[in-house]
């Protein structure tokens, strides 16, 4: 990076960091610390929300997952609006009636505390894995730019984070997040705009949008049955609906963000306008993913994005079959650029077909050269989907956009890997540590919530370095909610909504639904959507089974 890059960097990600610690260094008690004294307003919470979901995962991954399957993903957020009302109407307020600090005390007034402990627990596994994930993210980013040891990164990444979420708490998150997001939405407005005024001068919008629409990139709407497909319209508004049901609704780390508003009024219009706002955020995002993918279509692009895989099977044995394929690749690049830069390929039927033909080709190609990756080099990704959008950052966007759009992703990992350590911070001490050591003041509280805000970003950090890519990173995140996720939800469907379920039912056929949706993913019957409305029905139907056979007081 140039300089320039490093001071735009340096800069935006300092004042971060130093307004947020210093606005917000002192916290008298855990009030100031975990609900930031009551005191946000709806917008404040609203955006907050957004901050804490658009992790460096969102921008790094998901560009790349439209570069590669197009804007298909959009449907896995089809849900959300759904799912904010039914929380607004019966989440929210319940919350608010017991002026919780977690989630998840409400469960030990309507069940017991067995139930409390069980839903907390699933809650600091999952939310504990995908903090790992938030940090990894943004370590891969800078491993690439610095060509730096990935390990030692996501240690200072992860002690950087720990530190500045030990210090501000809850009323930091909500103050840092609002600059945050507005940088996140201005750098990817930026980069769109870059990409669309960098095509050929004959090449606009319409006509990029047309060779988008022609590769398949614009398939919005997937309205198939199949179970196995892990994005269609069925599976947003059902496996998606549960899975926001349960994130917005149930996770520590979103339901700490609304928790804080001033009013129950203005929780419920923080949320709502999440639900207004986060398909267009993440249209955006796609869409800048399929813009690079039509700016690639008037340049060579590599034919694997890794640059680490590029430089290992150099070294490899397998270095003449490889470098075939990208002689083989090259000149098919070359030949769909002649025939998209004709005047007439937008109405000749034939040239667009001989461009789909190319275009089969190399995805042929790319896919030989990532086996031949896979198969011959140890502990390298093959799967490059989550290096398109920084590949493409570091070697054509302009000095200055460089280091802002990096400084967008970092700026998301801070955001969200904040929250999630907050969120595991205050379940930790208020629903397992609290309860059993009850008698020690208030201070002592505050000052074990630093000393687990600690422990959690250190076990984040031990994830971090053991954990591989699954497809990608924006799909991982969300694999590993779902298989908590649907049996969580499920408890608290039935907390709310069944008021005849008692303790003992629902907490044997929680850990039961558990056991099934966890044999369910390792046997990969359906996809991945599915396990989030699986668990909460099965956690629902066995807590009702259970009730039948024992109607004694719990």
């Amino acid at each position: 990076m140039n300089s320039i890059d490093w001071l735009v960097l340096i800069f935006t990600i300092s004042v971060i960091v130093i307004y947020g610690t210093w606005k917000n260094r002192i916290n008298l008690n855990l009030k100031d610390y975990l609900k930031a004294g009551n005191k946000a307003n709806w917008w404040t919470i609203g955006l907050s929300v957004m901050a804490t979901q658009a992790s460096a995962i969102t921008f790094l991954s998901t560009p790349g997952q439209a570069y590669s399957d197009g804007m298909g993903f959009i449907q896995f957020y089809f849900g959300l609006p759904f799912a904010v009302i039914i929380i607004c109407i019966f989440f929210i307020p319940v919350y608010n009636k017991l002026k919780v600090f977690t989630a998840y005390q409400f469960l030990e007034k309507r069940f017991d505390r067995k139930t409390r402990i069980l839903t907390a627990l699933l809650f600091l596994i999952q939310r504990g894995l995908a903090a790992g994930i938030t940090i990894y993210a943004p370590a891969i980013i800078l491993s690439v730019v610095l060509n730096w040891n990935l390990k030692f990164l996501i240690v200072i990444i992860g002690f950087s984070v720990i530190i500045y979420t030990a210090i501000g708490g809850t009323r930091a998150l909500n103050s840092t997040h609002k600059i945050q997001m507005f940088i996140m939405i201005s750098g990817m407005f930026l980069a769109l705009f870059y990409i669309i005024t960098s095509l050929p001068e004959n090449i606009n919008t319409y006509k990029a949008l047309k060779i988008a629409g022609l590769n398949g990139k614009l398939n919005l709407l997937d309205f198939s049955f199949d179970l196995n497909n892990r994005y269609t319209f069925w599976s947003g508004i059902t496996g998606g609906l549960f899975l926001a049901l349960s994130y917005f609704g149930t996770d520590q780390s979103q339901v700490q963000r609304y928790i804080s508003g001033k009013s129950l009024k203005e929780s419920q219009m923080g949320l709502i306008m999440n639900a207004i706002l986060k398909i267009p955020m993440q249209f955006l995002i796609l869409l800048v993913g399929v813009f690079v993918f039509i700016f690639y279509q008037f340049q060579i692009a590599p034919i694997h994005f890794n640059p680490k895989a590029l430089s290992e099977i150099k070294s490899s044995d397998q270095i003449h079959i490889f470098n075939k394929i990208v002689d083989e690749n090259y000149h098919t690049q070359r030949e769909k650029i002649k025939i998209l830069s004709h005047n007439d390929f937008l109405i000749s039927e034939e040239m667009q077909s001989e461009f789909l033909s190319l275009e089969n080709i190399e995805k042929n190609q790319r896919e030989r050269a990532k086996n031949i990756i896979k198969e011959n080099i140890n502990n390298v990704e093959s799967n490059d989907k989550d290096y398109v959008f920084i590949s493409f950052i570091l070697n054509y966007l302009p000095i200055g956009l460089i280091g802002l759009l990096i400084a967008v992703i970092l700026s998301a990992a801070m955001s969200s890997t904040s929250s999630e350590l907050n969120a595991l911070t205050s379940t930790t001490i208020i629903d397992l540590y609290k309860p059993t050591f009850p008698n020690y003041s208030e201070s002592h509280y505050l000052k074990m919530s630093k000393f687990f805000t600690l422990m959690w970003g250190i076990i984040a950090i031990i994830f971090a370095n053991i954990s591989s890519l699954f497809d990608n990173l924006i799909q991982l995140i969300n694999i590993i909610g779902s298989i908590f996720y649907g049996t969580i939800l499920g408890v608290f469907l039935v907390a709310i909504f069944i008021k005849q379920i008692k303790s003992n039912s629902i907490f044997y056929s929680a850990i039961i639904s558990e056991i099934i949706i966890i044999i369910l993913f390792v046997s990969d019957l359906y996809g991945y959507l599915w396990l989030n409305l699986f668990g909460a029905i099965f956690t629902i139907i066995l807590s009702l089974f259970f009730n039948l056979f024992n109607t004694k007081n719990q």
